[in-house]
């Protein structure tokens, strides 16, 4: 049967939409969740023998399922099919005519053996919006190949850029390339949506991760193709701007952000070395972009001095923008945390769900259900 949770309110922007997630692991499952929240029917397909992969990522494990799997499944419906059963591809065939839009992130090759690809689908329904998300587009040589985030990361030029000089290739530690492709994936989906409220036909949507990776890696290759330079490693700091990075304080680590000659000079005299905006080293940002290594160890010197705390409070007051390095306990704990309502209760202390990054005149939406639980076989299509 199919797994049901409590339909959306109907003042959720998508409440009279209904979406197929053909989706495992991490990206299409976070569009799918992402629409979710924005009150979309979700519809999550998994396989009868296991469900997602994702369930099985741990420990942790919360309500059976794997913690990750918790946080990227939230207001879903859920129902188990068996592609190679045409029963049950029946049973698909009649969900997608009362669906309108459909993600897929299936090993390349599958959705097309099993006849549920974008031009099968859409020549029966042609008011269906069908979003392809793959490892690595559509075209070219690498066309057929599977991929998963720390790849892409690694191929899209991410790790060159990312850690310290010198250092190994370091992973950005959340998912970025699959939920920043599950983003894509919505955007595509709500595009192709105001389309089809004009034109009455739907839209095939093709997207990857690999072409995700490559959007966020804009401004790194906009500066490597002006430079004619490698962009490489530099840790905490943004290259083409300077004091932009993290500095020790006697307690933990801070990060300061003086982004021009103003905020520069609010630093200076806040550290106690007004002479450092005067020294030509440091005039203009360009000039501390060159000199940065002198010009850190200046600053790292008198940052050593104070705990944390104290710079935050004292840099806070004269508008530079610093913040503390939090760990994740100490986010979660903090009141602007807690005052923007971005924790969802799950009815559980051990599920921590991060809420939507939006709120509709006010209001954040919420939780109707946790992540379904594994689905049966015994698929009963509901309307």
């Amino acid at each position: 049967m199919i797994n049901r949770i409590i339909d959306a309110p109907s003042d959720l922007p998508l409440s009279s939409i209904q979406v197929i997630e053909i989706g495992h692991s991490v990206a299409a499952p976070y569009c799918g969740q992402i629409l979710a929240d924005l009150g979309a029917r979700v519809i999550k397909i998994e396989n009868p023998n296991g469900g997602d992969d994702a369930r099985h990522w741990g420990p942790p494990f919360v309500q059976g399922s794997s913690a990750t799997f918790q946080s990227l499944n939230r207001n879903k419906d859920s129902i188990a099919l068996d592609f190679k059963c045409q029963r049950d591809r029946d049973k698909f065939f009649d969900l997608a005519a009362n669906s309108d839009a459909i993600v897929q992130n299936m090993r390349p090759g599958l959705v097309e053996q099993f006849g549920i690809d974008a031009d099968s689908l859409r020549a029966r329904f042609p008011e269906l919006i069908y979003c392809n998300l793959g490892a690595f587009g559509t075209e070219g040589p690498l066309n057929r190949h599977t991929g998963y985030d720390p790849l892409i990361q690694a191929f899209s030029g991410i790790m060159s850029v990312t850690g310290e000089p010198g250092r190994p290739p370091v992973r950005v530690g959340p998912s970025i390339i699959d939920q920043g492709t599950g983003m894509w994936c919505v955007i595509g989906i709500l595009s192709a949506l105001l389309k089809r409220h004009e034109t009455r036909v739907g839209t095939r949507i093709d997207t990857s991760l690999f072409e995700a990776g490559l959007s966020l890696m804009t401004v790194p290759i906009a500066n490597a193709v002006a430079s004619g330079k490698e962009p490489g490693k530099t840790g905490s700091e943004t290259p083409m701007l300077a004091p932009y990075r993290a500095f020790r304080a006697r307690d933990r680590y801070i990060v300061i952000a003086a982004g021009n000659n103003n905020l520069f000079r609010r630093l200076c005299d806040t550290l106690g070395r007004p002479d450092l905006a005067q020294d030509g080293r440091f005039l203009q940002n360009a000039d501390r972009v060159a000199n940065r290594q002198a010009l850190n160890q200046q600053i790292a010197e008198v940052v050593a001095e104070q705990d944390a705390d104290h710079w935050v409070a004292a840099l806070d007051k004269v508008g530079v923008p610093c913040a503390a390095v939090n760990s994740v306990p100490e986010v979660l704990a903090h009141p602007q945390t807690s005052a923007l309502g971005m924790l969802l209760d799950g009815g559980d202390p051990k599920l921590g769900l991060v809420a939507s990054p939006l709120r509709f005149d006010g209001v954040r939406p919420g939780l109707r259900g946790t992540a379904p639980a594994t689905p049966t076989s015994d698929v009963r299509v509901i309307p």
